[in-house]
């Protein structure tokens, strides 16, 4: 059984330096914070290197083909004209680099979001120059959220090429983390876990996700795929809830908020390898609507094969969710 994961991620070198000059490390910090984030680092090499980590993992693992993404896009924090540039080596160095292993890796665009009509081009030159499956953004940019009107031009251009957007998580905003993240019971350890990877920002994006169905844009875009990562961050359990406190006449759409989610949003696992969330989510969205991902490095499973193979599943199911839907939403051929 083949095996494509979607939300794995990569950087270069070059590309961390052009960011790192818009990105002075934040001052002040507590020094028990520095100190956990610097037991974290082994995941920095990771993300650089391929062939003495990333394939050997990928190996180990029965992965066949892993969709490489920058694990942070370009910053908000970089001027416009200057992020345009970085993009466009990012993806040339991303290209690269898929073009030594073209059997094991593809790859998701990174696009300058401070200027729409530039990101939309650069989707656009990355599936048609370097056949990239689709584009990865995060979080939201200076603060604006991407239903609103300015953004539009990126998800047509992303429905006209038929490849999918996937949203992931990124930092939320200081405001947000001060309200609900903070409390004197707990240390900053536990406060900056529980805002980040550990609950806030997959709330944050999962909002995210069903702004998109509230703006209408599946009105207007009725081809246009989104990719939700980690079980569709914590949105499938709220589905039957929306529809009853979303009826038609308040919201002008033209069908329920299942049904748009239903239809238009794919889901992935993030390395989450948990059956009951995989058997819940083939009975609501059906398996046609979930690929696998394991969100390397950031997650390392070693069961990533045997936990599809072992699974309760049919085998057509495990199928599609293994490879046969990458294959036919990314349009990755063997």
């Amino acid at each position: 059984m083949r095996v494509i994961t979607l939300e794995e991620h990569f950087t270069s070198r070059e590309i961390s330096e052009a960011n790192a000059k818009y990105n002075p490390p934040a001052p002040n910090q507590p020094k028990e914070l520095i100190e956990f984030y610097k037991s974290r680092m082994m995941f920095g090499e990771a993300l650089f290197d391929i062939e003495k980590m990333r394939l050997p993992f990928m190996d180990k693992c029965r992965i066949t083909m892993q969709v490489l993404s920058y694990t942070s896009p370009v910053s908000d924090k970089v001027p416009s004209s200057e992020a345009i540039k970085i993009c466009r080596r990012a993806n040339d160095i991303l290209a690269e680099r898929i073009a030594e292993y073209p059997d094991r890796f593809a790859g998701f665009a990174t696009i300058p979001m401070a200027d729409p009509e530039a990101a939309a081009n650069e989707l656009e030159r990355c599936v048609k120059n370097y056949n990239f499956c689709g584009v990865l953004v995060a979080g939201q940019f200076q603060g604006h959220f991407y239903d609103e009107p300015q953004f539009f031009p990126i998800f047509k251009k992303a429905e006209e090429l038929d490849v999918p957007v996937y949203f992931h998580p990124a930092v939320i905003a200081k405001e947000i983390q001060d309200h609900y993240f903070t409390s004197p019971s707990w240390n900053i350890i536990v406060a900056g876990e529980f805002a980040s990877a550990g609950f806030g920002w997959h709330m944050d994006v999962g909002i995210h996700v069903v702004r998109m169905i509230l703006s209408g844009i599946f009105d207007k875009l009725p081809n246009l795929k989104i990719i939700s990562g980690h079980w569709g961050e914590m949105i499938p359990a709220f589905l039957e809830r929306m529809d009853y406190m979303f009826p038609h006449k308040i919201t002008g759409l033209k069908r329920s908020i299942s049904e748009y989610y239903k239809t238009n949003i794919y889901l992935t696992p993030s390395g989450i390898l948990s059956s009951m969330q995989l058997e819940y989510l083939v009975k609501l969205m059906g398996a046609e609507h979930i690929l696998y991902s394991v969100d390397y490095p950031y997650m390392q499973p070693d069961n990533v094969y045997e936990f599809l193979a072992n699974s309760n599943l049919t085998q057509d199911e495990k199928e599609l969710i293994a490879h046969k839907n990458a294959e036919r939403i990314l349009h990755i051929h063997e």
